[in-house]
């Protein structure tokens, strides 16, 4: 008998993104990349400021006005948002270089705090720099 070879065989597709039911776990994972650089732009807006300060006061003062406007007060509260939730997923990440917090369920627990916790230092800057000044 001949073996068929007219027809390829029928593997599975590798896993797609697409395949994959979304899980806080994978979010976070991503939000992390994301967040670093998030990161990375509000740092180059940070020496910006700096570099504005040092060159003359009136380049600075252009500066802080776009960072004064609804604009830049978005992008610097992106950016504090970034920084804290980079920060507590990096801390979430530490306990992992321990070998603890693989199960499933502590997994997603950590995750939920990671945005928990994000959120809330962001708020009490964003407080603290709003209403506290």
């Amino acid at each position: 008998m001949k073996p068929n070879t007219d027809s390829k065989p029928q593997r599975p597709l590798s896993p797609h993104i697409g395949i994959y039911k979304w899980q806080i776990t994978m979010m976070v994972s991503i939000l992390h990349r994301a967040t670093g650089l998030a990161l990375v732009a509000g740092t180059v807006l940070l020496v910006g400021w700096l570099w504005a300060a040092a060159y003359s006061a009136d380049c600075f003062i252009h500066i802080n006005h776009l960072l004064n406007t609804i604009v830049g007060r978005l992008l610097l509260f992106g950016w504090s948002l970034a920084f804290y939730l980079h920060f507590c997923n990096g801390i979430r990440h530490l306990f992992w270089d321990t070998g603890r917090g693989f199960e499933k369920h502590t997994a997603d627990k950590t995750a939920w705090a990671v945005l928990l916790f994000g959120s809330v230092l962001t708020l009490i800057t964003w407080y603290a720099v709003l209403v506290l000044r």
